[in-house]
């Protein structure tokens, strides 16, 4: 490293400088901002609607479309009380012969909610209806139903079976979730390709039953006076003189009581082999990727590069970083491989200080203590320091070098 090159990353940086405005940032980013913006603006308009047209869904005390209050008075009317809890142990101490126990949304129970509620349910005498239930919950809290993956697009259905509620409604709005059984015992209405949506299960032992209900819309206010979706929710809801409308709460406290379950009982399937095919899937990116296993080889360079060039990148990396030892390390190094062969040292023991200076000091007749100074001495304070060692390694060479 020349003295020239030292002087050049001391200097301050020219004024064209590559570093982007602030008027060049937000044209760069301005796009990409109102697209943001437009995001969050139409997911809180979605958010808000969506929020509207739900609220209180099933809640038989809501009379919103999406909610259940009409046939909840239909049903007072016809003498059966309807009670809304929202807790499992509120919905467990109601079970009974002389009760209609009504599930809102049963996937919202987690697996050991879904084991209790059935456990307390199959010996109730009562009935259990489950309110579209998806494969999380159908094979807990009815054994013997499984769900089907592809729903049905028709919404309105025929019975198709023997079931006396069935018959009586006709047709109604029960398009939705499709179920198999393996129940021969089983009233399997409405069908959809093949598939029914509403199955009645009669317990064991008992007079008790599951209807599992493949979609509410024959609960739901706007939909009630449509087909025979009155006929067909008032039948069902009203088998009992006592219908309780349990809602499932993220806030129950036996929601956050898993049992007797590790952290991996608690992971969806899914996600464990979504995991391993990550895992594949990176290996063989690797092997991909992997151009050979052998040793590195060296390759040519495309293009070359002139040294001046690269003095000068390392100089203003080392100014940069205020790397001032570093810069006078790599100096003192550099001289200290010149100036040994001139003065009879050999190259591998030109950074030895007890081998060196002893013959520089013979070469120049000068003082060893100033030469330790300049090509051993300790780091330079400040740039000015630096640029003064660079001219005195210059001057020492060119002094070596005189004839």
């Amino acid at each position: 490293m020349t003295t020239e090159a030292i002087e050049k990353a001391q200097a301050a940086p020219p004024s064209t400088s590559a570093s982007p405005t602030a008027r060049q940032l937000w044209t760069r980013a301005r796009g990409v901002v109102l697209a943001v913006v437009i995001l969050l603006v139409a997911a809180i308009v979605i958010a808000a609607v969506r929020s509207d047209a739900q609220h209180g869904r099933l809640d038989p005390r809501s009379a919103d479309p999406y909610g259940s209050r009409a046939v909840a008075e239909l049903l007072a009317d016809r003498g059966v009380s309807t009670r809304v809890v929202t807790t499992l142990d509120e919905a467990r101490a109601a079970a009974g012969p002389n009760t209609t126990l009504l599930v809102a949304a049963p996937d919202l129970l987690t697996k050991h909610q879904q084991t209790l509620f059935h456990t307390t349910t199959e010996n109730s005498n009562g009935r259990t209806i489950l309110i579209s239930p998806g494969s999380p919950s159908v094979g807990i809290l009815a054994p013997a139903v499984t769900a089907d993956p592809a729903v049905s697009f028709d919404s309105t259905l025929s019975p198709s079976c023997a079931l006396a509620a069935a018959r009586r409604a006709g047709s109604a709005d029960t398009g939705g979730v499709r179920y198999t059984t393996t129940d021969l015992d089983a009233d399997a209405c409405y069908p959809s390709n093949g598939l029914p949506t509403l199955l009645r299960i009669p317990a064991t032992s008992g007079s008790g039953d599951t209807v599992v209900l493949g979609a509410p819309d024959i609960l739901y206010n706007d939909r009630l006076d449509e087909q025979g979706n009155a006929s067909l929710g008032l039948q069902l809801l009203g088998s009992r003189s006592h219908l309780v409308w349990y809602l499932p709460s993220l806030s129950d406290d036996s929601a956050t009581n898993a049992g007797e379950q590790s952290f991996f009982d608690l992971l969806p399937s899914g996600w464990l082999w979504g995991t391993l095919q990550l895992f594949i899937a990176a290996a063989l990116a690797a092997l991909w990727r992997a151009r050979r296993l052998g040793p590195l080889v060296p390759e040519r360079l495309p293009v070359a590069i002139r040294a001046s060039e690269t003095v000068e990148g390392r100089a203003r990396l080392y100014r940069k970083a205020n790397a001032r030892d570093r810069a006078a390390a790599a100096l003192r190094s550099v001289t200290r491989t010149r100036l040994a062969p001139l003065v009879g040292v050999p190259p591998a023991q030109a950074h030895a200080p007890e081998a060196l200076l002893p013959s520089l000091s013979a070469h120049l007749q000068g003082d060893g203590q100033a030469l330790h100074s300049i090509l051993f001495g300790p780091p330079p304070r400040d740039d000015t320091a630096l640029v003064s060692l660079a001219d005195q390694l210059d001057a020492l060479e060119r002094e070596v070098r005189r004839p």
